[in-house]
């Protein structure tokens, strides 16, 4: 068995920030209705609005538009009534609008029209699950918002806590096929097996009822994943809960922003709106109104190192 040091060294070059202890983030039911009582709302940012560059254009007069991938929870849909926009990502938008002094408007696009939207000023901006990398830094300017964490869900009841990459040793361990998640946990179990311990037991199911079956009889002990979207159905369900997180990146940092077109003069002033909210605490109230506190950042940054190229 290896001893911490070993184990911390054997896995040298990982961020520090790209390991996230397992803590006992509350899941709560998810209101789904239009209302949305209890939605935070933001007064009126000045230093933020002075920081909006003076040639800035915005798509509509007295409104911040913003593109989303409208459809998938906690991140964003449609309320009870289908066609209020609600979710995490629109109260993210809703913030930033309010701080900026403007009106929101919510345009769904689908995931591969947002970079267009975004060039050519059909939307201000988009608060779509973004992850900064280097090569979208070439077209365009961030202002993040949120860890892009990955999450193992474990049947309620289950105490396995994973807290680092020698906790899944010996595990049977769920992952979808032909994802980022998938390569972290080969690289995880390579590693693992090198320095003597014992490998993971890697199951692939097509269809979630099969999936979720295999957690609830055993037949799998952990179930890796988007953690957003597992904690959703966690909170929805009450079948599984968190054991653990990490960066989307591993070993590198992940961050989701509000994404603006390069120069457009108007990420210096998000960022700062953001900063403002997660001061006062409207930020934290959004997060866990969607049962993604985990996912929480200490400080929106403006265009931070992003996931490399290759």
């Amino acid at each position: 068995m290896l001893t911490r040091r070993a184990s911390l060294a054997l896995f040298a070059g990982a961020a520090s920030s790209a390991l996230i202890p397992a803590g006992a983030f509350a899941q709560q039911a998810v209101d789904l209705s239009p209302e949305q009582p209890g939605r935070p709302r933001a007064q009126r940012d000045e230093e933020a609005i002075r920081l909006i560059a003076g040639d800035a254009k915005f798509a509509k007069d007295g409104v911040f538009t913003v593109g989303n991938n409208t459809g998938r929870f906690p991140f964003s849909g449609f309320a009870t009534d289908n066609r209020t926009v609600i979710g995490a990502e629109a109260e993210i938008a809703q913030l930033v609008a309010d701080a900026l002094g403007r009106k929101l408007e919510i345009v769904t696009t689908a995931w591969a029209d947002w970079p267009l939207g975004v060039v050519s000023g059909k939307f201000d901006a988009v608060i779509s699950n973004v992850t900064v990398t280097e090569q979208r830094k070439e077209k365009f300017d961030f202002s993040t918002y949120r860890k892009d964490l990955l999450g193992f869900y474990v049947k309620k009841g289950n105490e396995i806590v994973i807290r680092e990459p020698r906790d899944v040793a010996g595990l049977k361990v769920i992952v979808s096929s032909g994802t980022n998640q998938e390569q972290i946990l080969l690289r995880w179990n390579e590693a693992n097996t090198k320095a003597g311990l014992k490998p993971v037991d890697i199951q692939y199911y097509d269809d979630d009822v099969v999936l979720y079956l295999a957690l609830e009889s055993g037949r799998a002990d952990a179930y890796l994943g988007p953690n957003a979207l597992l904690s959703f159905k966690a909170a929805q369900e009450g079948k599984t809960r968190l054991a653990g997180n990490f960066s989307g990146g591993w070993p590198e940092l992940a961050e989701i922003a509000v994404t603006t077109r390069k120069g457009a003069g108007l990420a210096d002033a998000i960022t700062h709106a953001l900063n403002t909210q997660i001061g006062n605490g409207n930020y934290a109230k959004v997060l866990a109104r969607w049962n993604l506190t985990a996912e929480a950042i200490a400080q929106s940054r403006t265009n931070p190192p992003g996931l490399p190229k290759a």
